[in-house]
């Protein structure tokens, strides 16, 4: 049995995040959705994958797995890229029809497609920008309960914890926590509830570093470094080559590979390879690749009157209620702010945004937008994009290739009419 991970219809009520990748790349926690959906189906034979055309190739280039083509023959379960996979009895249903050899069949919540059970299986079904529930016509459907899939960006924000819980579990399984081989602990760093702090080898906690898992787990991945006097409470996730910078104050966030954290900093997630390296205040907030937020930048995340936050929808083109007190920034790839600025609360900015100046920029800023509150925003030329985006991504070694460049090409002539749009 092979699992077919697939983008169906509602991908694009999360934009700008999955403009730049697959759903499935989006991290809930320690976990992307891929790998949680991977460990709940760990008897696989195999991963395959489906993705938008237009990012294809880079899903393809960073998972080095077959992107929309089935072999012939070949038994799948074609699985929500959007599905929070977690034990229960939806999951036990779904890894039952694949081990028994049942005959196909499409498991469906209300409208949505969660699952399909598809012996022998051809390229056929990935062969659509989505696949759907007509991509399965004329299967049985067999109807489940409880699922959550992650339908609208502020999902992120309302997984964030429990991922955080279920994550620490899942990957801290068969481990002994207090034994901490290649870990520098330096003498003076303050573990509180230490049952409950992974630290992986090559990682470093400074003299003064007071990590409190209280009130939730900790998991310090390989070679990240937690700087003198910095202060990190669980749940929490700092991941591989990361770095708390000195007297960070974290709570509740996942941070993946190569990020850069300072000040404080609540339940917000960095998805990888991106800085907030100062001072200032970023709350319930997520920011994709490649984002870099100047010194002293803040987000709100709760309106003054304590009213529920709205969010801009890309797909409706409205602002939608979140139904969330607290919601603070989205950010796509690639994106900047200057020093001091500020972004008030639920805002979304697109893919390579460059912000700069005094005030609030609009609450939905589109992709590919150059500018500030005083001097107005224009268009950011795709040229200089892409030499700035080889730039940044050669300080971490790592190429930017033509599917970088295609892909970006992609978003910025996509977007283009929400440019000419901006709304405020």
């Amino acid at each position: 049995m092979y699992i077919c991970l697939f983008e169906d219809e509602h991908v694009p009520h999360l934009a700008p995040l999955i403009l730049t990748r697959a759903v499935y790349d989006l991290r809930l926690g320690i976990r992307t959705l891929l790998e949680t959906i991977q460990d709940a189906f760990d008897d696989a034979d195999g991963v395959l994958l489906h993705a938008r055309p237009s990012i294809a190739s880079v899903t393809g280039q960073e998972h080095n797995l077959l992107v929309n083509r089935i072999p012939d023959g070949l038994d799948v379960l074609f699985v929500n890229g959007r599905y929070v996979a977690e034990n229960g009895p939806v999951l036990d249903r779904l890894k039952q029809a694949a081990r028994t050899s049942e005959p196909g069949r499409v498991f469906v919540q209300g409208d949505e497609v969660i699952a399909a059970w598809v012996p022998n299986a051809n390229s056929r079904f990935v062969e659509s920008d989505a696949v759907t529930r007509a991509s399965f016509e004329g299967m049985p459907e067999e109807h489940v309960d409880g699922v959550r899939l992650i339908g609208r960006l502020w999902h992120l924000m309302d997984e964030l914890i429990p991922a955080l819980h279920r994550d620490y579990d899942a990957c801290t399984s068969g481990y002994n926590v207090f034994e901490r081989p290649g870990v520098k602990l330096q003498q003076g760093a303050i573990l509180v509830n230490p049952e409950q702090i992974y630290i992986a080898p090559g990682a470093t906690v400074c003299a003064g570093a007071i990590l409190s898992a209280e009130h939730g787990p900790i998991y310090i991945d390989r070679n990240a470094r937690i700087m003198e006097n910095a202060i990190l409470r669980g749940p929490l996730y700092v991941g591989p080559h990361s770095e708390i910078k000195t007297v960070a104050d974290v709570e509740a966030c996942a941070f993946g590979p190569w990020c850069k954290v300072n000040g404080e900093v609540h339940e917000s997630v960095l998805l990888s390879y991106s800085n907030k390296a100062h001072s200032g205040y970023l709350g319930n907030a997520y920011l994709g690749r490649w984002c870099n937020l100047g010194a002293d930048t803040n987000n709100s995340n709760l309106k003054n009157d304590y009213g529920i936050v709205s969010m801009y929808d890309p797909v409706t083109r409205t602002y939608e209620p979140t139904g969330r007190q607290f919601a603070g920034l989205i950010m796509g790839d690639h994106s900047k702010c200057g020093i001091n600025f500020m972004f008030n609360t639920g805002t979304v900015v697109g893919v390579f945004c460059n912000l700069y100046g005094t005030g609030f920029p609009p609450r939905y800023v589109p992709s590919f937008t150059w500018g500030g509150p005083e001097d107005g925003l224009t268009e950011y030329r795709l040229d200089k994009a892409l030499k700035v985006a080889e730039a940044v991504m050669a300080r971490r070694d790592i190429p930017f290739t033509d599917a970088d460049r295609e892909m970006l090409t992609c978003v910025f002539e996509a977007t283009q009419a929400e440019r000419m749009a901006q709304p405020v």
